[in-house]
């Protein structure tokens, strides 16, 4: 039994604080719901539908077809492609056949690419032809020996899978790819492998299912290895924390990329794991999404802040039934107040922020969902998880309310990094990660991330946290998106300057913005300089890069 702490009295009365997890790997979710639900709906994609019965038979083929490749148990198989029936297959396919995935960006550049597939030493690629191009220029130069590519088109249902072709031409995206040798067709593997049930390699779920890269903000990119236990304790702590979850019966928007943790998580495995049916959408478009929901009434929609901000702006919101929606859980980066007020009146939903990073599965952190839950904070340690503020100079825990370093320690805490000693042994200790992010706990076991160790912008001595000043922005009725930075300053050592996003239409100076920000900031921390932009820089779960208008900023 888990200690008890002190934010275990906030739980609601049907989380427990500690829980039971399956000695499983994460397969054993899909030939459970596959045994249970087998004419159930397992994907819905662009107007196809697939059942739990026909997604095993394909993952089987897949996992044949992968064995008769070559691949061997521990080998690490890249997969990268958009949210689509493919890229659920392929992940899989490849743990029934023992390997390993990497998870690949699609739209990685050639450099970030080549640095993963190196330093994983995937052998193998899954990839869509839209990036085949990228793949084949960084062949020789990297481990692969195959590639099996799949096109949009091939889980299509008829006219658009003719159409989809058409469509491509027409855009300027010609693909041409000789296959042969090293190239095989998805399309073509699936059709010829049998669906012959496959024993899967692997003996201990304690051995790696995934090598997810970290987003490389604040550096090269690491491979975290992840267990089978460790995401299947992450997802079955998720089902626990959505106890209203009803097997066999929720619908989950799959807008968060399959290739990113959070999504693979919180949308695949989970939704796997509930016999829920998974509404894939390859990118995030507002108007899309809008007549998806009210299309496909999914129940379930986990995302990112800056989705729920371009869809409470969307012009013609008001004209979707959005009411479906029960529950959403917000992570990546830190969910504005005001935007969860307006999501949950638009939907009658429920929107909680959470907390988690790649090295945990990723989910740590969550606010309740139908219990009491606070503004500006991530909320909860999941349960089984226990977390710490400690001194990042000393480690030594620091006094309640007191700002600190977060450490957390639980069963979804990755091994360490791949092939990096050094690394792991710099977050990793005793089970602890060390997470690189500022935070609090207040007195009554709620945390708050201040924000991450690296951003902390220290001005004339002062510490200033930019989430705080990005808050008091967000709640200008002018201001779509803020992103707050440190700039030099000869003078104070750093300033903090502020990148605007305005909503369309509307308009506002710099003093006016001044004025606002003096009336609800110490003067130290009111931004000194503002720049207004169309646009800030992303990561594709739309979670805003710091990074990249700092080093912009010392271009300049």
């Amino acid at each position: 039994m888990t200690e008890k702490k002190i934010w275990h009295q906030y739980y609601p009365e049907e989380v427990p604080a500690t829980l039971e997890y399956p000695e499983a790997y994460l397969t054993d979710f899909l030939l459970e719901s596959a045994r249970e639900f087998p004419d159930r709906d397992a994907v819905h994609f662009m107007g196809k539908r697939i059942t739990y019965r026909e997604l095993l038979d394909d993952v089987f083929r897949f996992a044949h077809a992968l064995k008769d490749l070559g691949v061997r148990k521990g080998e690490r198989v890249s997969i990268m492609l958009p949210n689509s029936p493919q890229a659920v297959i392929a992940y899989y396919g490849t743990l029934f056949a023992g390997a390993v995935v990497v998870q690949t960006n699609p739209m990685y550049m050639e450099r970030e690419l080549k640095h993963q597939l190196t330093d994983s030493g995937a052998e193998t690629i899954v990839c869509v032809d839209l990036v085949f191009d990228k793949v084949k220029r960084v062949m020789d130069e990297t481990p692969l020996k195959r590639v099996i590519v799949t096109s949009i088109k091939d889980y299509l249902p008829f006219p658009k899978n003719i159409l989809y072709p058409l469509k491509m031409l027409k855009e300027g995206n010609r693909v041409d790819i000789s296959y042969g040798d090293n190239i095989h067709r998805f399309s073509e593997l699936i059709r010829k492998a049998p669906a012959d049930p496959v024993t899967m390699p692997v003996e201990s779920p304690d051995e790696l299912a995934l090598l997810q890269y970290t987003g490389g903000t604040t550096g090269l990119a690491k491979g975290a290895m992840l267990t089978h236990r460790n995401l299947v304790a992450n997802t079955v702590q998720c089902a626990a924390w959505m106890y209203r979850g009803r097997k066999g019966k929720e619908k989950t928007l799959g807008i968060l990329p399959f290739f990113h943790v959070y999504g693979m998580t919180v949308v695949m495995n989970y939704s796997v794991y509930m016999a829920a049916t998974m509404i894939l959408l390859p990118r995030f478009d507002a108007g899309q999404v809008l007549k998806t929901i009210a299309k496909e009434k999914p129940t379930l929609f986990p995302g990112a802040p800056t989705m729920y901000v371009a869809l409470i702006n969307h012009p013609d919101i008001e004209k979707y039934d959005l009411s479906s929606i029960e529950a959403c859980l917000s992570g990546s980066a830190p969910l504005p107040v005001e935007v969860q007020e307006r999501f949950e009146n638009l939907t009658g939903g429920r929107l909680v922020e959470g907390y988690g990073l790649t090295e945990a599965s990723p989910v740590t952190h969550a606010n309740p969902i139908w219990g009491r839950r606070k503004a500006g904070r991530i909320g909860l340690p999941w349960p089984d998880t226990e977390c710490r503020i400690v001194n990042p100079e000393t480690g030594e825990e620091v006094k309640q309310g007191e700002v600190g370093e977060l450490q957390v320690r639980g069963p979804q805490v990755m091994k360490g990094y791949w092939n990096r000693p050094e690394e792991t042994e710099k977050v990793l200790k005793d089970g602890w990660l060390s997470t690189g992010d500022m935070a609090f706990m207040d007195e009554e076991g709620y945390f708050a991330i201040m924000d991450r160790k690296k951003d902390v912008i220290i001005a004339g001595g002062f510490n200033i946290y930019p989430r705080e000043v990005e808050e008091v922005l967000y709640e200008h009725p002018a201001i779509q998106e803020a992103a707050v930075v440190g700039v030099p300053d000869p003078y104070r050592g750093e300033t903090v300057k502020a990148f605007i996003v305005l909503k369309e239409g509307e308009r506002i100076t710099e003093e006016e913005l001044d004025a606002y920000c003096r009336e609800r900031l110490a003067a130290y921390k009111v931004p000194r300089l503002y720049e207004f932009r169309s646009e800030l820089p992303k990561t594709t779960v739309g979670k805003i890069l710091r990074r990249v208008l700092v080093e912009e900023e010392k271009k300049k």
